[in-house]
């Protein structure tokens, strides 16, 4: 069975942390006086959800929140404490990053508790960080660097559906129709499916940078700013690639309709020169008597000759008329 905790640091301030066990945060971790604590939990171990219970001090109904299987980005204030919850790309092996992966912290002035249910790379990152002496030396400066690094996470995934537009722009006319609808689907697809999640992010970090918090200073104000102005700009490059997707889609659709147009107009063309032709071959095949020409051995070429004029008077007409 898997343990409730999977990482917990006591960071004393200056950027250096030590590691803490399972028992010891179960008996209680005392609040450094200079620095702060932080416990990462498996949201779906049942004992997390039943110490959360005991040690948040929250209301019932915001726990229920927490561990709810769905969720979005959203940023709530309880006095001095809030419940944030954020979103990052899936970067996990074999995972598709527009299926984003959860975070829930619980954050206090001297205390920051998360839980997740995937692996996220940006906590995978912060850990490593921690690991070289580069922790984080306060609350604020905790939650901005995880909004800044699920940010730069997020930034390739986005890159790389932009940079497929771009090729698909450039290789619009070589590419079977077919198959670049399909691959445009799978594009804006994937745009809609992150922008769900990025858009209300944006919002709950907005919400977060303009509160004052006692726990956040003037620095990580301005840091909170630049991760949401990241946000914004990220948000606003999917709404890009959505109408460049939707753009090339209508494009296709008009090149479908035009060659439909195209090739309607030669069938037409086709039928109305060999419409009177049926017209005069029919009148000569019936089978009753005075059909002219029927004895004179040159009627047969005469007939073709006629034929022959009638389809060289009907292209002069057309293009006269500029069918053709």
């Amino acid at each position: 069975m898997d343990s409730p905790l999977i990482c917990a640091y006591v960071f004393d301030g200056e950027g250096g942390a030590k590691a803490v066990t399972w028992d010891q945060v179960k008996e209680g971790v005392a609040p450094p006086e200079s620095g702060f604590f932080w416990i990462h939990l498996r949201r779906d171990v049942a004992e997390v959800e039943e110490w959360f219970a005991e040690q948040s001090d929250l209301d019932p109904v915001i726990q229920d929140s927490f561990f709810a299987e769905e969720s979005r980005p959203r940023c709530a204030f309880h006095g001095d404490r809030v419940v944030l919850d954020l979103r990052g790309v899936n970067l996990n092996p074999g995972a598709d990053p527009e299926d984003m992966v959860s975070i829930r912290l619980l954050i206090e002035p001297n205390r920051i508790i998360s839980v997740r249910r995937r692996k996220m790379m940006a906590i995978e990152d912060m850990r490593k960080a921690i690991a070289s002496g580069r922790g984080a030396k306060d609350v604020g400066n905790f939650v901005t660097d995880l909004a800044f690094r699920m940010v730069e996470r997020m930034d390739p995934t986005i890159t790389d559906l932009s940079e497929q537009i771009d090729d698909f722009e450039d290789e619009y006319l070589t590419i079977p129709s077919g198959e670049l609808r399909a691959h445009l689907g799978d594009v804006r697809r994937t745009a809609i499916q992150l922008r769900r999640y990025i858009a209300p992010q944006r919002d709950a970090l907005n919400r977060l940078s303009v509160e004052r918090i006692p726990w956040l200073s003037e620095k990580n104000y301005r840091h909170m700013h630049e991760a949401e102005d990241r946000v914004v700009r990220l948000v606003e490059e999917l709404d890009a690639i959505r109408e460049r997707a939707a753009i090339l889609h209508d494009q296709l659709t008009d090149r479908r309709a035009e060659n439909m147009n195209r090739s309607m107009l030669i069938l037409s063309v086709v039928a109305a020169i060999f419409l009177p032709l049926g017209f005069l071959t029919g009148l000569l095949g019936i089978n009753v008597g005075g059909i002219p020409g029927a004895v004179n051995p040159f009627a047969f070429w005469l007939v073709c000759l006629f034929a022959l004029v009638i389809v060289v008077g009907e292209i002069l007409l057309f293009r006269l008329l500029k069918w053709i």
